[in-house]
């Protein structure tokens, strides 16, 4: 595996550009970062804003020597091996890059940049909102006032369940898990964790956090499940049937990271039979597509995929694909390579 202490690339690696790179964005960015795109490189630029189609991908990876996609464009093993032979940069535009085949990429000499960190505060604030939200039925009590039914405060109306003293369950402890447990210790939650790795023991002392061991132990424990992990074909579906039945009943399970990660059909059959108290969600397996059970639930919240949605994020996640493709250009190893897939 390649070390990020190296100082020189390969040929193979990347390309000394004389003029400006020839950079495809597949989506439409802040003004600011298109300006910018423009002043620096040859852009082609997406004005629509609408996803391409497979075919107007394969067209504009033919004759580019950088691809800026996003976490909606499938960059397949067929897309990358049919690029032209001067692509020899994906700077992704966001920190996940599961809709990118990175091993058909590493095959074709093509690197792989990423922005990670960028959107880690965002992410962790409408996590919180979200389970602000379905512990305090804020969907419900919002349509009863703009359907004009709600009759007035009484003591045992619209209650929903307090914070304080409940288990949080954080399922991956990265960036944004981390951020989410140091949210939770302000509300009074107790923070457990599964991940990969277990976290230095100061770390966990820092964020108040206890390891457990396994996904089971911490479903079982968990008043409140939160899933901050990548889509891999080692988390697809990891929450399933099995895992809603081992979670407390009356539950909440909120997912910001990517829709495959729950097997939303047995979700939706947990939600109906009350085996869960509500769900907050931002995320689908089949976005923009939405499972017309979970918009009637009266307790699910579900957001249009908004956690790295603000102004600010937007922004510097710009900033930093700018950053990349400027530092790959300049025959230098790009701070935000990712390494994954290459051997």
């Amino acid at each position: 595996m390649p070390n990020r202490t190296e100082t020189s690339l390969s040929s193979t690696e990347t390309r000394r550009i004389e003029g400006k790179a020839r950079v495809g964005v597949t989506r439409h960015l802040l003004p600011s970062i298109e300006t910018r795109m423009e002043e620096l490189f040859d852009a082609k630029l997406n004005r629509e804003d609408r996803p391409l189609s497979r075919d107007e991908m394969a067209a504009l990876m033919q004759n580019i020597d950088v691809l800026v996609p996003t976490v909606t464009d499938h960059i397949d093993g067929e897309l990358i091996a049919n690029a032209g032979p001067s692509l020899k940069l994906i700077a992704n535009f966001g920190a996940g890059t599961d809709h990118i085949d990175l091993k058909a990429a590493r095959a074709k000499g093509i690197m792989i940049t990423n922005t990670p960190g960028v959107f880690t505060e965002d992410t962790a604030d409408m996590t919180i909102a979200l389970i602000i939200g379905v512990m305090r039925r804020m969907r419900e009590g919002t349509r009863l006032v703009r359907r004009k039914e709600w009759t007035g405060w009484a003591p045992s109306a619209m209650l929903g369940r307090k914070l304080a003293d409940k288990v949080l369950g954080i399922v991956g402890m990265g960036r944004i898990g981390q951020a989410v447990a140091h949210r939770a210790r302000a509300f009074g939650m107790q923070v457990v964790y599964h991940n990969r790795h277990r976290l230095p023991e100061a770390l966990e002392r820092m964020l108040g956090a206890e390891y457990i061991p396994t996904l089971d132990a911490l479903l079982e424990r968990s008043d409140i499940v939160t899933l901050h992990c990548p889509a891999t074909s080692a988390t697809h579906d990891l929450i399933d049937a099995r895992g809603f039945g081992l979670m407390k009943d009356s539950s909440v399970i909120i997912n910001t990271a990517r829709g495959e990660l729950i097997d939303y059909e047995a979700m939706i059959d947990a939600l109906y039979c009350g085996k869960l108290f509500g769900a907050g969600l931002d995320v689908f397996p089949d976005e923009p597509q939405v499972d017309q059970r979970l918009i009637d639930h009266p307790n699910v919240i579900t957001q249009p995929h908004l956690g790295s949605a603000t102004e600010e994020g937007r922004a510097a996640s710009g900033e930093r694909v700018i950053a990349n493709i400027r530092t790959w250009a300049d025959g230098h190893r790009p701070l935000d390579w990712v390494l994954e897939g290459w051997a």
